[in-house]
């Protein structure tokens, strides 16, 4: 006990109970139980504690479950014993006949043993909170090989940063980062741009300080998809709400500046509204307006030629059982007639399709197309047909007819590539979205001089294009499925958010080696997906603040419960 007691009063650690083995709850290598000390209401679920064991190892520990109970045999004998539920003198502690023998236990998780002995700890051993070095310790924090900040703890008072390796994040080791909780409080977004920014942070910082040319750090770019509101639509003007705690969080406890993303580029969908720059978007006019001034935005448009064979994107969520669609796109792009080489332009095509759709039309002789499928084809391309992104030429020489070609041709190490699909409709976006993944495959696949070593592709919403609803048709859903089987050896990561995870295919999320849960709701973590998760850590979920997450990552040795700091970006809400 004296070395106990030593080791106790250097590291400045709070006693605040000890090991309870009993016949039915004994301590194993996994898990053990302590008392609490009836004065000690310092102690949450994730909280690291510590036991020494007699060998001088200690033994680290999270807490799961914190439980209290009373020598009452029932809650009818408890009633009873307080004079058959008198509320009299009920401020009192000696309100009722009885006086209740009661106490506070813990169950708790072993992470880590100092000696890597997991013998159980033994019944009647002290329990000490963690200092900041010990939970480190405990974590294996210190031990983090390519730190990468995703965020701190708070625990009895102290912040304790947390980092995890940027190599399961970004490959080699692992890649993927999948975030979900449910829309407006859990913060989806703005966690997943507090990991990009401090990504971007750290390799942009390497590349700055690296001397060698012919042995320069990763390349990596940032393709980051709109599809909301227009907070990510300015991610290079900084936060002028961030306060100087917050500040102060970013510089002290963090490692990391208080400034918004460097080198962020614009893609804005076309439009015909001349006083909002020919452009779709909910971008703030005033910011556009710099951004264009500025040369760091552009408008892009497809013409008929460029997107001859990317229409199978626009019947990404169409189901297609009997692959006829496919047929007639595969036909297109091999310049079946009508639709040969002299068809370029909207105006032609939509001619031409209009010539096979007349009844008794011999313009198709010879396909084993019907005329029924084309009409079905005709029906939902005009819906399109009057999309301002369907155009043949835009208004300006800046302006992109070929979207997911100009993103790789004026690439550069550490770019972050916002593209707007905002206010497309859904069928549009996907269009957009597919063909950037697409390319973003190919280009990948062929590894030409233009590519970086890595692409780190942000993707909200991923419930529309690989939910389990999405029909396996999809040809959406089959570059996420390789990007999810492939992608880390190809130097493309994913992140991808949703509000329920639950929803998404096994093959994407099962491919994420990193995982962060924000706060979601009772119905959702009753999923398999959560089965493994303690009972009281599926309950905090459900009550989780805006800003609190629940990550994993295969360098640290347990779940961790963390906090970020608001964004250094402008928000416009």
């Amino acid at each position: 006990m004296r070395t106990f007691i030593l080791y106790n009063m250097e590291n400045n650690s709070k006693i605040i109970g000890k090991v309870s083995a009993t016949e039915k709850n004994p301590s194993t290598i996994d898990y053990f139980y302590f008392w609490m000390d009836s004065n000690n209401d310092d102690l949450s679920p994730f909280d690291v504690i510590m036991v020494e064991n007699p060998n001088n190892s200690v033994t680290y520990a999270i807490v799961e479950e914190i439980n209290h109970v009373t020598d009452s045999s029932s809650h009818f004998t408890s009633y009873i014993s307080s004079e058959f539920g008198s509320l009299a003198n009920v401020d009192s502690e000696q309100a009722g006949n009885t006086n209740r023998l009661s106490f506070s236990y813990v169950k708790a998780k072993v992470v880590h043993n100092t000696k890597n002995t997991y013998t159980p700890v033994l019944h009647d051993r002290p329990v000490c909170l963690c200092t900041p070095k010990g939970i480190r310790e405990a974590l294996g924090l210190d031990d983090v090989k390519n730190p990468l900040t995703c965020g701190y703890m708070e625990m009895y008072g102290n912040k304790v940063k947390v980092d995890i390796n940027d190599k399961f994040l970004i490959g080699p080791d692992g890649a993927h980062l999948n975030v979900s909780g449910i829309s407006g409080l859990a913060c989806k977004t703005s966690y997943t741009m507090f990991l990009l920014n401090a990504l971007q942070q750290k390799y942009r910082k390497a590349w700055e300080e690296s001397e060698d040319e012919d042995n320069k750090p990763q390349k990596i770019t940032y393709l980051v998809f709109n599809v909301k509101g227009r907070d990510l639509l300015t991610l290079d003007i900084p936060n002028e709400k961030l306060d100087e705690t917050q500040k102060k969080i970013y510089r002290e406890e963090l490692g990391l500046e208080p400034e918004p993303f460097k080198q962020v580029y614009y893609y804005y969908p076309h439009g015909k509204n001349a006083s909002r720059n020919y452009t779709q978007s909910n971008a703030d006019k005033d910011d556009m307006d710099r951004q264009f001034i500025e040369k760091n935005a552009c408008r892009y448009f497809y013409n008929f030629e460029s997107c001859r064979d990317k229409l199978q994107y626009l019947f990404a969520n169409e189901p297609d059982p009997t692959g006829t669609i496919d047929s007639i796109i595969s036909y297109l792009m091999d310049y079946g007639h009508p639709f040969g080489p002299s068809v370029t332009t909207w105006e032609e095509f939509f001619k031409a399709l209009n010539s096979v759709t007349i009844p008794g039309s011999t313009t198709l002789q010879g396909t084993n197309i019907q005329l029924a499928s084309w009409k079905k084809f005709a029906r939902i391309m005009r819906k399109f047909q009057s999309e301002d992104l369907f155009v043949d030429k835009g208004h300006e020489i800046t302006d992109r007819s070929d979207l997911a070609s100009d993103l790789f041709d004026n690439m550069n190490p550490n770019d972050v590539k916002v593209i707007d699909i905002a206010q497309l409709d859904p069928f549009m976006q996907g269009f957009v979205f597919g063909d950037v993944i697409q390319q973003v495959v190919e280009r990948m696949s062929a590894k030409d001089k233009n590519t970086p070593d890595k692409i780190v592709i942000f993707v909200d919403e991923l419930n529309k294009y690989a939910s389990t609803d999405v029909p396996k048709s999809s040809p959406i859903l089959r570059h996420l499925l390789d990007v999810a089987e492939r992608g880390r050896a190809l130097g493309i990561i994913l992140f991808s958010v949703e509000q329920f995870r639950s929803a998404i295919h096994e093959r994407v999320k099962g491919n994420c080696a990193n995982s962060a849960y924000g706060r979601t709701n009772f119905v959702e973590v009753t999923k398999p997906d959560y089965q493994f998760f303690g009972n009281i850590y599926k309950n905090m979920m459900t009550r989780l603040a805006p800003g609190d997450y629940i990550i994993s990552n295969p360098a640290l040795r347990s779940l961790v419960s963390i906090k970020f700091p608001y964004p250094t970006f402008k928000s416009n809400n």
